[in-house]
């Protein structure tokens, strides 16, 4: 499930008594779900989106990328550390 549906793709579905919605079998196929397929359920801005734990990871890191403001040639891990060692040195010196 990690291709990518056409822009625009859409369904109307029903949520039945018991809170179920099915997906449609052609939006199934254009993803590349099989049955049994686990998915991460969000809401996001008022809106559900389901995605595969991969797809949330991905999404996750693009956006962690996309955000980060620090050394380009550095690590967030080591900048955390280097942050931490300080406090801590500040910590100290009290």
């Amino acid at each position: 499930m990690t291709e990518q549906v056409p822009a625009g793709r859409s369904a109307e579905v029903v949520v039945n008594q018991d809170g179920r919605v099915l997906i449609p079998a052609q939006i199934r196929r254009d993803l590349q779900m099989d049955p049994g397929a686990t998915l991460i359920l969000s809401v996001e801005d008022g809106r559900v989106v389901l995605e595969t734990r991969e797809q949330l990871i991905d999404r996750m890191r693009r956006e962690i990328a996309e955000s980060w403001t620090g050394d380009p040639e550095g690590s967030p891990v080591d900048e955390l550390i280097a942050e931490r060692r300080t406090e801590a040195a500040a910590e100290n010196a009290r």
